[in-house]
């Protein structure tokens, strides 16, 4: 580690105007993917109504190579256009001590390199949270359209995400996410492996952060665009917003009450 990064400045115009452009392309190309898919879906879904007079949440899901493969992707996507706006000021930060080191003709390192360790995490969650569709489907608790088919199961998943906003792993892991600067200090390593290792880092302090949320996907209905830009919203203001412990409390016990919501549905259900 080096205190190096500590002696950067703001970042100029047009390096600032290339990493927003960078962040930019990547969401909305993730966005763009995640807008298909879910439309795709609502298509097949409005299609088996018409013309066979059921819905697809009665069939048996498909879960051949390619579909696992797609599925992937489109996790992989929706993981990027849900958590790349967050990150924005670590990019930015990182962006902004390359270019003082470029200055002084010192070892630098692309910022879209930082950024493929950050993706490479939300990647490996979306291997876990296909695998995790999987399960969730042969057992009954998600639909082929990945819709919940459980008020309980729902209320599980509010309840615990609004119990681990308030958990020490939470706070740590959201300090870390809204300081790059201590994250700089903490974490710098140079050269492009030290960059892929600092940007996996980061993203690791991400998942830990957002992973309470994450899984609410599968509480509701994972494509409904609704929800996932809800969640993008509560993703961003959390890291970005001033107020970090009230943003953190806030969500917290909004996620407990609709989980108590979904527990009552369910009972009046049954």
């Amino acid at each position: 580690m080096t205190k190096d990064p500590a002696a950067a400045g703001p970042l100029p115009r047009f390096d600032r105007l290339v990493v927003v452009g960078l962040l930019f392309l990547v969401a909305a190309l993730a966005w763009g993917f995640t807008v298909h898919r879910a439309t795709v879906m609502d298509e097949m879904e409005a299609a088996m109504w018409r013309d066979m007079n059921m819905s697809m949440n009665g069939m048996e899901p498909s879960w051949t190579a390619i579909n696992a493969l797609l599925l992937l992707v489109m996790w992989s996507a929706m993981m990027a256009a849900m958590m790349v706006p967050g990150a924005s000021p670590m990019v930015s930060a990182f962006a902004t001590v390359n270019h003082r080191r470029r200055q002084r003709s010192a070892p630098h390192v692309s910022t879209a390199v930082f950024l493929l360790g950050y993706l490479l995490v939300w990647v490996a969650f979306s291997i876990v949270a296909t695998a995790l569709q999987w399960v969730l489907q042969a057992t009954g608790l998600l639909t082929t359209m990945m819709q919940s088919t459980s008020h309980f199961w729902s209320a599980a998943l509010f309840l615990a995400a609004g119990l681990y906003q308030f958990s020490p792993l939470k706070e740590r892991c959201l300090a870390y996410c809204r300081t790059p600067d201590s994250f700089i200090l903490s974490e710098w390593r140079d050269g492009p492996v030290g960059a892929v290792v600092m940007g996996w880092r980061h993203g690791l302090f991400c998942l830990g952060c957002c992973v309470g949320l994450m899984v609410l996907l599968f509480a509701v209905a994972v494509m409904d665009l609704l929800w996932v830009a809800a969640l993008t919203a509560l993703v961003t203001v959390e890291k970005l917003m001033p107020g970090a412990k009230f943003c953190r409390a806030a969500i917290g016990f909004g996620l407990l009450t609709a989980g108590l919501g979904f527990a009552v549905a369910g009972w009046r259900a049954g």
